[in-house]
């Protein structure tokens, strides 16, 4: 009898580690680049260029759409003296705080376009199975998603749940005047990648 995986267990020994990093490379694109400062005060010099690469990468895989949401906030919501986490990775799982606060709010991320009633209360089903009544009722559960209808926001926000879309994170990246602040969004964006990928290359 044949044994191909022990008969070629150090071949595969090198070849595994490399094909994992070919994966992620393909992944990430030229996110990795940004652990570069020249590179990172280079994208951050203009504001139309640093626009194009947020809009360009925040769309290609819920990753991305996570890490980009989060740096652009965190940097946005620092001007207020408040402070954002992120304490798991991407893939750990699907449910309950994605990021939380120090001032009581969380938010989680969805990669999801809600355009139905059905969509919407499946949503609100999963939230109230992952988060106190109180902290709903509050309204301190917010989703970061894809896309919402109008109609279907304003029919979350009736039962305190407030949404904030692609659209809208892109828009309050186009709101940072000062070239230090895109480029301290582009530096979170390369740590949590980094913080993310780093047991698959170690």
């Amino acid at each position: 009898m044949s044994y191909p995986y022990t008969n070629n267990a150090q071949l595969l020994d090198q070849w595994i580690p490399e094909i994992i990093q070919q994966h992620i490379s393909g992944k990430l694109g030229e996110i990795p680049l940004l652990s570069n400062r020249g590179i990172r005060s280079e994208l951050s010099l203009y504001n139309h260029q640093f626009l194009n690469f947020i809009e360009e990468n925040i769309r290609q895989n819920s990753t991305n759409f996570e890490i980009f949401s989060f740096a652009v906030i965190k940097v946005h919501l620092e001007k207020f003296s408040c402070r954002l986490y992120r304490d798991t990775r991407t893939s750990a799982n699907d449910s309950g705080v994605d990021i939380s606060t120090n001032f009581g709010v969380v938010y989680q991320i969805k990669k999801l376009k809600v355009y139905s009633k059905a969509v919407a209360d499946d949503i609100y089903a999963e939230l109230k199975g992952n988060f106190d009544r109180e902290r709903l009722s509050d309204g301190n559960v917010i989703l970061i998603i894809d896309d919402i209808s109008k109609d279907i926001k304003s029919y979350l926000i009736n039962m305190k749940v407030q949404s904030i879309t692609i659209k809208e994170i892109l828009k309050l990246a186009s709101q940072f005047e000062d070239m230090e602040d895109r480029e301290k969004i582009l530096r979170i964006i390369s740590d949590e990648f980094h913080r993310e990928y780093s047991s698959n290359l170690g």
